[in-house]
This record gives C-alpha cells, sequence and structure tokens, in this order.
C-alpha cells in the first residue's frame, strides 16, 4: 500500500506540475502535501515518489513522444491533465523501472485512474499503456 499511496503522490506532483509549474525542488520537498501525511509515509515512502517524479521531468520529451506515439485518434493536448499525469508517471516506470512488472504498472495506473480521472479514462489510459509495454517489449527481444 505504500508503493501505492507513493504513486499517487508521484501523479498529483505531476498534475501539479504541469497545471502550476512548480519547480522540482518544490516538488520533492512535498510542502503541497498535509505533514501528517507525510510522517505516515515515512522516509522510504517518500523516496519512492520522488524517484519516479524527478525521473519522468528528467525524461519528460521522450516520455511524451512515447504517450503521443501511441495515441490513436486522440491529440495529445486534448489529455485531461489527470490523464496525462498518470500516463506519464507509469510510461517512466514501464521505461525505467525494470524492476516493477508492467502489469504492476499498468494496474496500478489504472486503479488510480478510477479515482482520480474521469468514469472512463481508466480503460483509455489501459489502452495506452498496454500499447506501449507491447512496444517495449518487442524492442528488447530484437
Amino acid at each position: 500500500m505504500a508503493r501505492r499511496k507513493g504513486r499517487i503522490l508521484a501523479f498529483q506532483a505531476l498534475y501539479a506540475w504541469d497545471v502550476s509549474h512548480l519547480s522540482l525542488p518544490d516538488l520533492l520537498d512535498f510542502s503541497w502535501v498535509e505533514q501528517d501525511k507525510l510522517l505516515k509515509l515515512g522516509d522510504d515512502g517518500v523516496a519512492f515518489p520522488r524517484l519516479i517524479i524527478a525521473g519522468t521531468l528528467e525524461h519528460i520529451a521522450e516520455i511524451d513522444e512515447r504517450i503521443k506515439a501511441h495515441l490513436t485518434n486522440w491529440d495529445f493536448d486534448r489529455l485531461s491533465k489527470v490523464d496525462l499525469a498518470i500516463l506519464r508517471i507509469s510510461v517512466y516506470s514501464l521505461m525505467y523501472q525494470s524492476d516493477i512488472h508492467p502489469t504492476i504498472v499498468i494496474d496500478e495506473a489504472i486503479d488510480i485512474s478510477k479515482e482520480f480521472g474521469a468514469d472512463e479514462s481508466f480503460k483509455f489510459i489501459n489502452a495506452v499503456l498496454d500499447n506501449i509495454r507491447k512496444n517495449l517489449q518487442g524492442n528488447s527481444v530484437q
């Protein structure tokens, strides 16, 4: 459950970055999160979302290109900010966190989208991430 909460923090940070352009240090210090929630997570609990946030922003251009390449009949600029934040952290994990099974990444993204996204967002996110997963697996075999 700690990783789920960490992913939610990472999603919220990426959303905040996209809508208000908070700096990386501001995102990573979690000053925008209630302190009692941070205390419950502990140091280990905030290390995981910090890794996802920093890694996603470090590779944002590549991640966005990967997302754009897998949008069918949809314009990147029309994506909801919630869906985009979920996709970004998930694509980062699929691309750079090989110690986390892709199924876990996709399942977590679906669960987060069910909680925070629009009613049908989870279907869209599932389809995009599954196509990216298949593409990444196909590239690693070659």
